[in-house]
Order: structure tokens, then C-alpha cells, then sequence
């Protein structure tokens, strides 16, 4: 395992970290904290040391196996958590003072600890980034003690530029071989701030492992089945917002042009490495098994500049139209 710098934060973070959305379970599965806890031991020994998570991930049961998993580890793991997905109806004015302490309070207390290595606000309202008051909320949380670091878990980039208005850590962002956007800009202005970058969704939700096929059938509560327009929050976090269809031609073109075989995952997951400014991505697994999968990427070989090119011809000629307008 390689490590980058986590931006301000000064720690140095696994490139392949973990993803828990899945953490103990598939999407809509019941949760197994037997196998969250072998997937998190799976994950620390193959190197990994940073650790996504959220409130409302399992209802909270990913950040009480984290607990435990973490006990005794000190400073050797960094656990970056979200928090805001819990409002309903999810709106800006939830992002309040009042709320977003709360939050912050029962994180400490799930996972139990003193203090919380990093805060993202999760994926809120645009407006939200327009309004101080969420972020000098956590300014004051960071003054008292409460949180280490915090940052923003965003769908757009323009949303993560004006987060950079602010005394933000780092950045949560959809970028992938789908994903092209953020790197026209954004990255340069983000480590200009020297705000760590976290690819999230790197593999498109399993579209970029190249292995779906338009026969492919997923759980009826997984939301790959139930969100492909929106249904359930943001188009973009389901398959990248790129239609199913269309992914998996864009997928099998890839997969042919760059010579994956059955390592177009791997593949995908060196490409955001390529990136200096992305500090750490983190692939989802739910089992123990996964986490190899995963990790290999960081050995990969480099893309030669014109692999380079066929990802970027690939997305202009499938992706770009409307994905990029959109987010």
C-alpha cells in the first residue's frame, strides 16, 4: 500500500481506502456485524488506514463496528464520517446549529471516541453552501474539542468550489472514468487550499467493473434497482448518473480499447490515482474477500498517455452528454 497526504489534515492516508455504505451488507441487505468487523480487519491488514463512513449508514450499526474495530489503535486510523443525510425532509434549513451539533454528539457517542478525525456535511442542499452558518457550526465544534477536521461530501463541483469559501479539510467528490469533471478545475483549486480530495463512487456503482451486462439484476431494495432516476436522492449517486445502458457499452468499450481482461475495476480505481490531487478513493466491499480486489489497484501500472486518451475519448463519445452538465 502507498500513502498520500490528506491534505491539511497532515495524515497520510491509505490511496486505497474503505467505502462502509456497504459495510456488513449488499445494498437493502440486513446488516452483519460479523463480517463488517472481518472486512474492516481484512481492510487494516492490507494497508488500509482511512475509513469512510456515515450516520446514517446500516442506521448507524457502520460506525458502532468501526468502534470496535478501531479500539486500541490510536492514531493509526482515520475515520472520516458524514453527517446530515438523517434530516427529513432532507432541506437546508436542517443544516442548522442546533441540528448538526446533535449529530456531531451522537457520532462521538457510536463510535466512542473523544474526538472526530473529520466531519463532512453529507451531499447538502446547494444553498446550504451559500449560508455560513453550517460551517461556523463546526468551526465552533472544532474550537470546543468535538472535531478534528471537517469538510463537505458534495454532488457538484461547483459545490465543492464555494466549500473552499470556508475552513474545510477536505472533499468528498464523484469522480471516475465517468466522472471526468472535477479534474478540469476543481483539483487545482482544492490543492491550492491544500484540501484533501476523496473519490467517491469510483467504480460507477459496479458499471466500471465490466462485468454488468443489460441482463444484470440487482436487489429489489438496492439502489442500483430503486434510484436510477432519482427516485431516492440524487440521480448522480446511482451509476454516476449515467444511464444503464449506455454505461454498459461505454464499460465494454474500455474494457476492450485498454486490454482490461477482468481487471477493468483495478483499472478504474489506478485511474483517479493518476491524479496527484486526489488523496485517497474508497471502493466499497461487503465482505472480507472484496478488500484484495480493491487494494491491488495501487499497484497497478500507470496509464501511459494514450490509455489516458481512450478514457477521455470514451467519456466524450458515451458520458460527457449530459453527465457533465448536469454534475
Amino acid at each position: 500500500m502507498k500513502y498520500r497526504r490528506f491534505g491539511k489534515t497532515n495524515f497520510n492516508a491509505s490511496e486505497v481506502s474503505l467505502g462502509t455504505w456497504q459495510l456488513g451488507s449488499k445494498w437493502g441487505d440486513p446488516f452483519d456485524e460479523k463480517d463488517a468487523l472481518a472486512t474492516l480487519d481484512a481492510a487494516y491488514d492490507a494497508g488500509v488506514n482511512f475509513f469512510d463512513t456515515a450516520d446514517v449508514y446500516q442506521d448507524g450499526e457502520s460506525q458502532r463496528a468501526l468502534a470496535k474495530f478501531i479500539k486500541g489503535k490510536g492514531d493509526k486510523v482515520f475515520v472520516s464520517t458524514k453527517v446530515g443525510r438523517r434530516l427529513d425532509p432532507h432541506v437546508a434549513s436542517g443544516y442548522n446549529e442546533k441540528n448538526i451539533t446533535k449529530y456531531v454528539e451522537d457520532c462521538l457517542t457510536n463510535l466512542d471516541v473523544d474526538a472526530l478525525d473529520n466531519v463532512l456535511l453529507h451531499c447538502p442542499p446547494t444553498e446550504v453552501f451559500y449560508n455560513p452558518e453550517p460551517f461556523f457550526t463546526l468551526d465552533k465544534l472544532k474550537k470546543e474539542g468535538k472535531i478534528k477536521n471537517y469538510g463537505v461530501s458534495v454532488e457538484k463541483v461547483e459545490e465543492g468550489m464555494k466549500a473552499l469559501d470556508y475552513d474545510i479539510s477536505s472533499v468528498e467528490i464523484i469522480y471516475n472514468m465517468f466522472r471526468l469533471r472535477p479534474a478540469d478545475n476543481f483539483f487545482k483549486m482544492a490543492k491550492d487550499h491544500d484540501v484533501g480530495i476523496i473519490a467517491r463512487v469510483p467504480l460507477a456503482s459496479g458499471l466500471l467493473s465490466g462485468k454488468y451486462t443489460l441482463d444484470t439484476k440487482f436487489g429489489k431494495n438496492d439502489h442500483r434497482t430503486t434510484n436510477r432516476n432519482g427516485q431516492e436522492f440524487d440521480a448522480g449517486e446511482t451509476f454516476s448518473g449515467v444511464d444503464y445502458a449506455t454505461g454498459v457499452k461505454a464499460a465494454n468499450e474500455l474494457k476492450e480499447r485498454l486490454n482490461a481482461g477482468d481487471k477493468l475495476a483495478q483499472m478504474a480505481l489506478r485511474y483517479i490515482l493518476m491524479s496527484d490531487a486526489v488523496s485517497t478513493v474508497i471502493p466499497g466491499a461487503s465482505k472480507p474477500e472484496q478488500i484484495e480486489r480493491n487494494v491491488i489497484a495501487a499497484d497497478e501500472p500507470a496509464f501511459t498517455p494514450e490509455q489516458m486518451e481512450i478514457v477521455r475519448d470514451v467519456y466524450d463519445k458515451y458520458i460527457k452528454n449530459p453527465v457533465q452538465y448536469k454534475w
